[in-house]
């Protein structure tokens, strides 16, 4: 009996030492993953691109060859869901943490904003980039397609950004009557169909904006950001027009894709992510930058040609089912993000905390968020604290 109760206490002690041993080892590993946290994030947000659009997701024509570079730098995030299906709801969601119906950005009547809208992201919603900022000099910037207010109090430089180049709304809208009718546009696009602007902080300084040179004009602000910024943290959120129909490229990507019209656009934008991580690169702070690349929600797929694929998901933009809500998406920060496939279930609305608890900013506290700290799943550290994601079709859960 003695050496029986010897035994058993010795397997306690040993058990409670390996337990130890293993939290001792936890909190070592999350420790020495906060000490080497990037405090920059770049968030690169397509419009209407599909979850089969690109190659680290199985698309066999278009070419990406950033892209593939990385995924295979980074992870690949395969179950990574948005907050709406359609533009401006998205990226309510994107920004605020917070499900379209909480920040009052959905409606069942027009399901995005218009240039005849009067509103637009309230003021007391908190963004990413203002929440960023309660932990320091954060530099902030947005450049591209706003689509959350196109009037004074409620573009960018409202928002917590510093600085805004873009266009505040989608690319299709404020068409010209004299355009072709119907979508006979949409084969052979030209920029002054539509009276779209381009604006520098709150000022039109073009329009309509030259649609075929947005991508490249997009990526170069984006650069000239970084570099200017590269010794402080910042926060850039790249939100490309493309590839929401019309579809537009440069001279230069012209006619170079098998994948037609559509395919082009996609590799000027696969161009544009080879530039900005090249940047990263070569100011030396890519152990500190986490790049985030993803879309607003998946293919229009009415526009057949002109649209993109979902892949093997069912369905698109507009829609609940996954090839509407579910978007490719890539997380890259070398020495900090291991490299492989994350397929947990996660959100656009995680990034507002996840983003937060890197930088030692604090969440807001008056308000529900519907996001949650990524950090355990990027650094593969511990598991997801959902397993579910609840979204809307207008106003209707």
């Amino acid at each position: 009996m003695k050496a029986h109760s010897w035994i058993r206490h010795g397997c306690v002690v040993i058990v409670s030492f390996v337990v130890l041993l293993a939290a001792t080892a936890a909190r070592s590993e999350t420790s020495q993953s906060a000490k080497n946290a990037p405090t920059n994030f770049v968030v690169i947000f397509c419009d209407d691109l599909g979850y089969g659009d690109i190659g680290p997701f199985g698309n066999p024509t278009i070419h990406t060859p950033a892209l593939d570079r990385m995924a295979q730098e980074g992870q690949r995030w395969t179950s990574f869901y948005v907050g709406a299906s359609v533009c401006t709801p998205s990226r309510a969601a994107l920004l605020t943490g917070r499900l379209p119906i909480r920040n009052g950005m959905c409606s069942a009547r027009r399901r995005v904003l218009f240039p005849d809208s009067g509103g637009g992201l309230p003021s007391a919603e908190l963004t990413i980039a203002e929440v960023l900022k309660q932990a320091g000099p954060y530099a902030t910037a947005c450049v591209g397609k706003w689509h959350l207010g196109h009037l004074p109090e409620f573009l960018p430089t409202r928002q917590g950004f510093d600085s805004y180049y873009g266009v505040p709304y989608s690319n299709d809208m404020d068409r010209d009557t004299a355009s072709p009718a119907g979508r006979k546009a949409f084969d052979d696009p030209q920029s002054e169909y539509w009276n779209v602007p381009l604006m520098r902080d709150d000022q039109v300084i073009e329009r309509p904006a030259d649609q075929n040179t947005l991508t490249r004009r997009y990526t170069e602000e984006a650069v000239a950001f970084i570099s200017q910024h590269r010794d402080q943290p910042f926060f850039l959120y790249l939100a490309h027009s493309m590839p929401h129909v019309p579809l537009f490229r440069s001279s230069e990507f012209a006619d170079t894709s098998r994948r037609g019209r559509f395919g082009d656009v996609i590799e000027e934008i696969d161009w544009s992510v080879g530039q900005i991580l090249e940047a990263v690169r070569q100011h030396d702070i890519a152990q500190k930058t986490l790049v985030v690349f993803t879309s607003d929600n998946g293919p229009w797929l009415v526009y057949n040609q002109h649209g993109g694929s979902a892949g093997l998901l069912r369905g698109g933009k507009g829609g609940t089912f996954e090839g509407g809500m579910r978007e490719p998406t890539l997380m890259w920060c070398p020495g900090f993000v291991p490299t492989g496939t994350v397929m947990d279930v996660a959100t656009t609305m995680d990034l507002l905390p996840t983003f937060a608890e890197l930088a030692g900013a604090s969440v807001p506290q008056d308000r529900v968020l519907d996001g949650v700290s990524l950090v355990p799943l990027l650094t593969q550290t511990g598991k997801s604290s959902r397993d579910t994601v609840i979204y809307y079709r207008g106003t209707e859960v």
